[in-house]
């Protein structure tokens, strides 16, 4: 709204420049990275329209694709979509969680207990209303992925404002890992729920913070990385300002995490049943050296790798890259700290590392190139995207070749 003329109303005037003053202070906060902020955005019903319509194109795009090539497999989409995870999510859904972890030569066997309940319980509610669990899994992914295009837009938007929350959305809605939105997976329930909870610790909403945690670490451990978020923000919240109800957060964001291993251990009868199924059935463990054993491997014989291994290193290249640009881009700590360690744990898990996937869990480092570079650099890192995205999808959805 414009001011109004000093003639009219002088005190109007001067109210006016007080307010502009706030404004400026407010966002220098932001940009320094403090926390406790207030920053209410001027336009509630702003949307990143065009990452949001991209995001559309690129699932009618797979579904079409994959259409056309079952003319020929004699497939059916279903069956072509749910697979790797999804799989796995689909017998959660059928049958719930074994209550005795299914055991081969004294190790534990694959099976649904590694993947994490709020998803199949969500499926499950779009079951009981009538839908086929296959078309109920690939709804729910394809709508929560949009919800995460939407709050990673409203997070760069809380940051850096509008134009630059376009262009970071629209890189989010077009990276390569977001092939995922076209399985049965549960980044997008991940994703959305951990944007917007950091803009609710941005905003001191602790309750709103610690809810949304719970619901994320209740899809993914990856989610554990916003609890450090919660815990930062809190502490420096009751270092500064005596606020100690932002504690609620760091204690509500766990929740999921432990509600679900409590769970497994009362279901199973053993207290380590998630960690047990993760090392015996996938052999995926915690390693600090798996991200040198990677880096040697390519240094020692460049063309020696699988394309799995390629896929490794250029994602620990561009994790390397995405700190440095959080940091260029002056992220405010809780969601550099996020980034971080959502990003670090990948990179120490053997055998997942930084596959596009875990970097799209990763995603204010998508953010901060989306934030930082503009016209001709943006247009083409927005295309080399949408490259690497096809060729993405047409791995996970055409072969068994590279472990998604």
């Amino acid at each position: 709204m414009p001011p109004e003329s000093p003639m009219v109303n002088e005190r109007a005037g001067r109210a006016d420049l007080i307010e502009s003053s706030a404004g400026a202070a407010s966002s220098a906060v932001v940009e320094s990275g403090e926390l406790g902020s207030t920053t209410p955005p001027r336009a509630a019903r702003w949307m990143p329209t065009t990452a949001l319509v991209t995001y559309v194109a690129c699932r009618i795009a797979t579904l079409g694709a994959v259409a056309i090539a079952d003319v020929w497999t004699h497939n059916s989409i279903i069956f072509d979509l749910t697979r790797w995870d999804g799989v796995w999510f689909l017998r959660a859904v059928h049958s719930g969680y074994p209550s005795h972890l299914p055991m081969a030569h004294g190790h534990v066997l694959a099976n649904p207990v590694a993947f994490f309940p709020l998803f199949p319980l969500l499926v499950r509610a779009g079951v009981a209303i009538g839908l086929d669990a296959g078309v109920a899994a690939l709804m729910l992914s394809a709508l929560t992925g949009l919800g995460a295009v939407w709050a990673v837009g409203i997070l760069a938007r809380r940051l850096a404002g509008d134009k630059s929350a376009s262009r970071a959305a629209l890189l989010f809605a077009v990276f390569p890992g977001t092939f995922a939105f076209s399985f049965p997976y549960s980044e997008g329930i991940v994703i959305t729920c951990v944007a917007f909870g950091l803009v609710a610790l941005l905003d001191r909403q602790w309750w709103l913070a610690g809810l949304l945690g719970a619901l994320a670490t209740a899809s993914s451990p990856v989610a554990l990385a916003f609890a450090v978020s919660c815990a930062w923000s809190a502490g420096t919240a009751v270092r500064r300002d005596r606020r100690f109800g932002a504690l609620v957060a760091p204690l509500l964001a766990p929740l999921g995490f432990v509600a679900y291993m409590a769970y497994l251990w009362h279901h199973t009868g053993e207290l380590m049943a998630w960690r047990l199924t993760e090392r015996g059935g996938w052999h995926s463990y915690p390693s600090l050296a798996y991200p040198f054993q990677i880096a040697w491997r390519f240094i020692s014989n460049p063309v020696g790798p699988t394309l799995t291994g390629q896929i490794l290193v250029a994602g620990s290249v561009a994790a390397a890259i995405g700190v440095v640009l959080m940091v260029k881009e002056r992220q405010p700590a809780p969601v550099f700290i996020y980034g971080l360690c959502a990003a670090g744990a990948a990179a120490i898990s053997l055998p997942v590392g930084l596959r596009p996937r875990f970097l799209m869990l990763a995603f204010p480092m998508v953010m901060a190139a989306g934030t930082r570079y503009t016209g001709w650099t943006h247009r083409a890192l927005v295309a080399v995207s949408v490259v690497l995205l096809a060729l993405m999808t047409v791995l996970e959805a055409g072969s068994q070749s590279v472990f998604p």
